[in-house]
């Protein structure tokens, strides 16, 4: 069961995508699901996928917690003093938001829809 606040996703820049499934793939065997042009996810440990979409792709690597109740979590993080980067969003599957934590590291919090 997915718990709040625990990390369960990651999610990296993808770049050239073809060349990144190709590299983890024969390096480390991992196998990919394409949701688009764009996007491959893997599950390998801990789920991620890659964002190669230039408008979406975030600089540095981007680690997803998980809510069972995004706005109460929301409400939560801004309270913590956190700067949201990206209010809530819906994404197939989902809806999450981003922030900046006190050292300006960026994660987002996801909740199933």
């Amino acid at each position: 069961m997915r718990e709040d606040g625990k990390l369960d996703y990651l999610e990296m820049p993808g770049g050239d995508l073809p060349a990144v499934k190709a590299f983890y793939g024969q390096a480390f065997g991992w196998t990919f699901t394409d949701y688009g042009p764009q996007y491959a996810a893997f599950s390998e440990g801990l789920d991620g996928g890659f964002q190669s979409q230039s408008a979406e792709r975030a600089a540095q690597p981007l680690p997803v917690l998980f809510a069972q109740d995004l706005d109460a979590m929301l409400a939560k993080v801004q309270a913590a003093g956190a700067a949201i980067t990206k209010p809530i969003f819906e994404f197939p599957g989902g809806r999450r938001f981003h922030f900046r934590d006190p050292a300006g590291n960026e994660l987002a919090v996801w909740a199933e829809l």
